[in-house]
């Protein structure tokens, strides 16, 4: 019987809590995911209260932001602040609810230290590298290498975490090997 075991149970089951990482770097990086959804569901609801004096309220937060409307940033958010219809709102807010369900997911499965939280934020850290460099390569202000650098660090972790778990691939064989094995002997 237990020989059936081990011949059925051939790959190791999927760990979903990882228990060799730092609570304290995934916390970190699970508030900065919050941050990120709390930040976009907060422009939602302020673009709620302010969609019918959008054109207004765009001028004012570029001003203050010093971003000038002639140039060719500034234009754009213009020319979308000018065009804002309902149907526009209703699909930005629904976007913008779609992105912070998912920076609270992440989140929330960082901070319980869940192993697919883990290669989400890598893979979507990633994702966010080639842009911010593209917006670097046009014109280098700190927020852009800040935003940047935050990411980078972030990327760096994830990816630290996830193959340090394997010892670059050279531990996985001999630890399913052994997680059968004590998974047969407990099921006896």
């Amino acid at each position: 019987m237990a020989q059936t075991v081990i011949q059925r149970r051939r790959h190791r089951d999927p760990v979903a809590v990882d228990q060799h990482t730092s609570a304290t770097g995934l916390r970190a990086i699970a508030t900065v995911e919050a941050l990120k959804g709390i930040a976009v569901l907060l422009l939602g609801v302020i673009l709620v209260f302010v969609h019918t004096h959008v054109e207004d309220f765009t001028q004012n937060v570029l001003f203050h932001l010093h971003i000038d409307t002639d140039e060719t940033f500034g234009h754009a958010i213009m020319a979308a602040a000018a065009k804002l219809s309902d149907a526009r709102l209703a699909t930005i807010l629904a976007a913008a609810a779609v992105y912070a369900s998912v920076r609270f997911i992440e989140a929330w499965g960082l901070w319980y230290r869940r192993v697919w939280a883990e290669w989400f934020a890598l893979l979507s850290g990633a994702l966010y590298l080639p842009w911010e460099i593209l917006r670097i390569v046009e014109r280098i202000t700190w927020d852009r290498v800040g935003l940047l650098v935050v990411n980078v660090v972030i990327v760096v972790y994830m990816l630290f975490v996830r193959v340090r778990e394997c010892g670059l691939f050279a531990r996985c064989d001999e630890e399913n090997a052994e997680h059968n094995i004590a998974s047969a002997e407990t099921m006896k």
